[in-house]
C-alpha cells in the first residue's frame, strides 16, 4: 500500500463531543492525538471535516478541537456516509484519515460506509476511542478486516512530511514531542 500523501488526504474527525468524551477510555489521549493531527493538517494544508452526532444530546465538538462555527457536519445516523450529502463533501481524489468516537459505533459504521463507497480509509488507532477498550480493539480489527489501514498519529504525521527536509518539519515535529 502507498504512503499517506498529504496532497491526497482529508482528515475526518468523527464525533469528539463534550458530553461523550468523559466516558471514553483514554479519552484525553484521543483528544490530544486528534489535536496533533488537526495542527499538522493545518500546517500541511490538509483539509479537515468534522462531524457531530446528535449535538443536541452530546453537545458540540470539544473546545480544544472545535471547528470554525457552523462547519461541523451534523448527523443523526451513526455512520456519517448515511447522512444525505456527506459523501459528496469528500473530494473524490482524497483518502480519509479518520479519528474520533466511538470506535465501535460511529467510526466503524462510517469507515465501513467509506469502504463500501470505494474510498481508502486510514484509521488512527491512538486517536479513536470507545467507552470500553475491548470495543475499540474489536472495532479496529473489524475495520482492518474490511480493508481500512490501521495507523498511528506519528505514522500519519511523518508520512505527511515525507522528509526531514520538509519546510514545515520543525513545526510539525514539535507537535509530537
Amino acid at each position: 500500500m502507498p504512503l499517506i500523501d498529504p496532497a491526497r488526504s482529508l482528515l475526518l474527525v468523527i464525533d469528539v463531543q463534550v458530553r461523550l468524551m468523559p466516558a471514553i477510555a483514554e479519552g484525553d489521549g484521543v483528544i490530544a492525538n486528534t489535536g496533533r493531527l488537526l495542527a499538522a493538517a493545518q500546517l500541511l494544508d490538509v483539509p479537515v471535516l468534522v462531524t457531530e452526532q446528535n449535538a443536541g444530546g452530546l453537545g458540540p465538538t470539544v473546545p480544544a478541537l472545535a471547528p470554525e462555527a457552523g462547519t461541523a457536519v451534523p448527523k443523526m445516523s451513526f455512520g456519517a456516509t448515511r447522512t444525505p450529502g456527506f459523501l459528496e463533501r469528500l473530494p473524490a481524489d482524497r483518502d480519509l484519515v479518520v479519528t474520533g468516537c466511538e470506535a465501535h459505533i460511529c467510526v466503524l459504521q462510517t469507515v465501513l460506509g467509506l469502504r463500501e463507497a470505494g474510498r481508502r480509509a486510514y484509521v488512527v488507532a491512538d486517536a479513536v476511542g470507545s467507552r470500553r477498550i475491548a470495543n475499540r480493539e474489536t472495532a479496529l480489527a473489524r475495520m482492518a478486516a474490511h480493508g481500512a489501514e490501521i495507523v498511528t498519529t506519528e505514522m500519519v504525521v511523518f508520512e505527511w512530511l515525507g522528509t526531514a527536509r520538509h519546510e514545515r518539519f520543525r513545526d510539525v515535529v514539535k507537535l509530537i514531542k
